[in-house]
């Protein structure tokens, strides 16, 4: 939907805290800030700044010279809203609005606005308002008479606070319960759905990965479908269903995500888990990665911790799809297509191109057992290496003790094959 709007003059602001024994990696950490920034069309992203910090200050988070600096900074470039990268309490939002004479948003509050300016379906829309909401009724405390509504705030989170200062929160609570209520029949509704699917034996294939890896675009270039895949973070927000079928004649469902995000406050979490049931009800599940991202080892293990946090069954098969292969180049590109080679569950692939979507494909059929085949092997008692390998693998349907060693009927896939005959 187009919003009416005017575009908002921003400048995002990093706050390197030295005393966070989490801290993330400065650099990479400002200009995720600013392409999350850069995800709402009603910003226009004038500047950026990292802040060391050795420890946040608790009234104005900065110490006074840096808000004093910050100010006229902001002042020179006529900021109207500046985007701090992290935590910012009510009394440091209060306080900094009135020395900087602009609306603040938070990591949180950011996130909030794009999660409400992406979502699509009923229940996206429910989980938003609820989180919102939550979030809103923690910042009551307020003071907003410098800033008029008409100043041209964003979405919701800075709503109601603007002219009703002393909002009432029992107004709020009573919505949440009422929303609450919306948002159990649209999940019962769902649940309904998913049953009906559960009768049709397709298996379900779940995309997954830190956001902006390029999910949608890999789901529209497998299912020919028209889900927003743009260079944004966030770009989907509600779990979007096609069937695909294989090349061997095998039907499965994909689901493309939300993407996810380190540092998503764990309410924020608690919001979406809906949005990702299908995750939790996937056979398979592909974890797409920016391979070509500077940060994509620290992406994947926060993409591993959300997982873990959402009850993601250990024993769900996860293959790596390593996206955006075009983006390298020379000795670094075939070093990483060569190691995706050789390890099990992995491919290099390019969503834009098309580079591996083949292989992706086979790698599916084979994961969800489409492509097994069944056979007889004699090993020596002495080919202790390639025992062990058989049964590392789980791959064996029967075994028979003879003479000289052991008959084993396997059940394996071309590649599983291919990497005992190598042994």
């Amino acid at each position: 939907m187009e919003h009416d709007r005017r575009v908002t003059r921003t400048w995002v602001l990093h706050p390197d805290i030295k005393s966070d024994k989490d801290r993330r990696a400065a650099k990479p950490a400002l200009e995720e800030a600013v392409a999350l920034a850069a995800a709402l069309p009603d910003l226009e992203v004038v500047g950026k700044t990292l802040v060391p910090l050795p420890h946040p200050q608790p009234g104005r988070l900065f110490g006074s010279g840096k808000v004093e600096e910050l100010s006229q900074l902001f002042k020179a470039n006529d900021i109207e809203l500046v985007m701090i990268d992290g935590p910012v309490t009510p009394v440091q939002q209060r306080n900094l609005e009135k020395d900087w004479n602009v609306k603040i948003l938070d990591r949180t509050g950011l996130i909030l606005e794009i999660f409400s300016d992406r979502a699509a379906t009923r229940e996206g829309v429910l989980q938003v308002e609820m989180a919102a909401l939550s979030y809103q009724r923690t910042r009551l405390v307020r003071a907003w008479t410098h800033l008029e509504r008409q100043r041209g705030g964003l979405g919701f989170v800075g709503g109601p606070g603007e002219t009703q200062i002393e909002a009432d929160r029992r107004a709020i609570d009573e919505q949440l319960v009422r929303l609450k209520r919306q948002l159990e029949k649209v999940v019962k509704t769902r649940t309904l759905h998913r049953a009906a699917r559960a009768k049709v034996p397709y298996p379900i294939v779940a995309l997954v990965g830190y956001t902006n890896a390029g999910k949608s675009t890999i789901f529209n270039r497998l299912t020919g479908a028209d889900v927003m895949a743009k260079d944004m973070l966030f770009a989907t927000l509600d779990p979007t269903m096609r069937a695909v079928k294989l090349a061997n004649g095998v039907d499965v469902i994909l689901s493309d995500t939300v993407g996810f995000i380190s540092d998503l406050p764990t309410e924020l979490v608690a919001a979406f888990r809906a949005t990702l049931e299908e995750v939790l009800a996937a056979n398979l599940i592909l974890h797409v990665r920016d391979i070509s991202h500077d940060a994509t080892e620290e992406q994947a293990e926060d993409v591993h911790a959300i997982m873990e946090s959402l009850g993601v069954s250990t024993e769900v098969e996860v293959i790596e799809v390593w996206n955006k292969i075009d983006a390298l180049a020379g000795d670094e590109k075939s070093a990483l297509e060569n190691i995706a080679a050789r390890q099990d569950h992995t491919v290099a692939v390019s969503a834009v191109t098309g580079q591996g979507m083949d292989d992706l494909l086979a790698i599916i059929a084979q994961s969800l057992g489409q492509d097994k085949s069944t056979a007889t092997l004699s090993l020596p008692f002495s080919d202790g290496k390639r025992r062990a390998w058989l049964y590392a693998q789980g791959i064996i349907e029967e075994e028979a003790q003879t003479e000289d060693g052991t008959d084993f009927t396997v059940s394996w896939t071309p590649k599983q094959q291919s990497q005992f005959e190598r042994l």
